[in-house]
């Protein structure tokens, strides 16, 4: 399968024009056969990898590993952060004029950005359906400890070779949904910053990922079985999602509230080192939005939700947590303006019936969790190590991980039963 690029590039009805940079995204077996023919366009095409995916990709990309330079990434503990990033530096030949991702998640988010460091192309070939950033404009990463969406590069091609990345660990394939299904509170907390805000939103990006969404909820059972047309849909769905954030330039479509949990599990605040893939973090912090959330939409209908006015840092709260891990200054920095005081109390108070609105359009979290239960994802927090007891605690600090508006920082200026306490 050829993604039909044009109309990604069409003329959009909210008055932008989008663009995006791939040339080409060819899904299908063998698909790696077409890399020898655009790597004849470079002098010095470099690998990026590691142990686990150049095994998986070895009887497809042999030849390649051979013929050219690769750098394979050490160890079993491999994140998207600067100390990778400084390992991959110090290696990077200085005449390297294409890279190469063979990967997943990590191994692209670190190619695109040495892409963009030393502004060359980088070509994608994913060994796994695990997560829709891989035609993404932004690379996330760890910092200095805080999580950072950085801006870097898109691949030029993506070549997701079937005879690869179906044949990846199910757990991969499952944190893929996983990551897929956090649109659905992505896409609400997008909704409701621009309802509240007069945020920039897009309905063709909006309706590109409930594209994506339908794409895989009508074959759940079928990738459970590793079906390859199947998973075909799913790496089709997952470059949708990347699409819809290269045509917006950021990962606004893709990344809410969901997210912000599973970043901050990943910087460790509260909790010990995870061992969890992005995506079952994601599949978790999905539910627990979805419960408040509800209890959000439950407020408002019945009369019990009202505009606080609050909107200061929570300040005592950040030393004590972000702080005993040396990250206060990080967290304050990342947050800049507390974007809070740019919402207003009174438009709030007159959005909340529009608020209901959109929240009526998510699925329940009981039917959620039953969609990510067939398809075997993650569902409960002793899954991923945490206990139930951190819940409340994380979804009052997770927003600050980083400035962006969504539901979940904005019910800090409202009081309702069930609300998360602030102070």
């Amino acid at each position: 399968m050829k993604v039909e690029l044009s109309r990604f590039n069409a003329s959009c009805s909210c008055g932008r024009k989008h663009e995006i940079s791939v040339k080409n995204i060819i899904i299908e077996a063998q698909a790696v056969r077409y890399l020898k023919g655009i790597i004849a366009e470079y002098h010095n095409p470099v690998f990026l990898c590691d142990s686990n995916t150049k095994k998986a990709s070895q009887e497809s990309m042999g030849e390649y590993f051979e013929a050219y330079k690769v750098l394979e990434l050490e160890g079993s503990d491999i994140h998207a952060d600067d100390r990778q990033v400084e390992w991959v530096q110090k290696r990077l030949p200085s005449d390297a004029d294409v890279l190469v991702a063979v990967g997943s998640g990590t191994i692209h988010d670190i190619t695109r950005y040495m892409a963009q460091e030393r502004s060359i192309p980088f070509i994608s070939v994913p060994t796994a359906a695990s997560v829709d950033g891989f035609v993404s404009t932004v690379a996330a990463m760890t910092w200095q400890g805080m999580k950072r969406t950085i801006p870097a590069v898109a691949p030029v091609y993506v070549l997701a070779d079937t005879d690869i990345f179906a044949f990846a660990p199910y757990r991969l394939t499952a944190s893929g949904i996983s990551d897929l299904m956090g649109k659905y509170t992505a896409l609400l907390d997008w909704r409701v910053s621009s309802i509240v805000t007069g945020e920039f939103f897009c309905e063709q990006i909006n309706q590109l990922e409930l594209e994506a969404l339908g794409e895989v909820e009508a074959v759940l059972d079928k990738i459970r079985m590793q079906d390859k047309e199947s998973m075909e849909k799913l790496m089709y769905a997952l470059i949708l999602s990347g699409l819809a954030m290269q045509m917006m330039g950021n990962s606004r479509p893709a990344s809410g509230a969901e997210h912000h949990v599973a970043h901050f599990w990943e910087m460790e605040i509260l909790n010990d080192k995870l061992d969890a893939l992005h995506g079952e973090k994601v599949s978790i912090g999905l539910l627990l939005c979805l419960e408040h959330y509800e209890r959000l939409k439950q407020a408002i209908t019945s009369g019990q939700c009202r505009v606080n006015g609050h909107s200061g840092f929570e300040t005592e709260i950040l030393m004590q947590t972000f702080g005993k891990k040396g990250l206060y200054e990080g967290v304050l920095e990342e947050n800049g303006q507390n974007i809070l005081e740019t919402v207003r109390p009174e438009v709030l108070d007159n959005a909340l019936p529009l608020i209901k609105e959109a929240l009526e359009e998510l699925p329940e979290a009981e039917q959620m969790r039953e969609k990510l239960s067939l398809a075997g994802c993650v569902t409960d927090m002793k899954e991923i190590g945490l206990q139930d007891s951190l819940k409340e605690l994380t979804l009052r600090l997770c927003p600050y991980v980083r400035r962006r508006l969504t539901l979940l920082r904005l019910s800090k200026m409202l009081d309702y039963p069930g609300a998360i306490p602030i102070g």
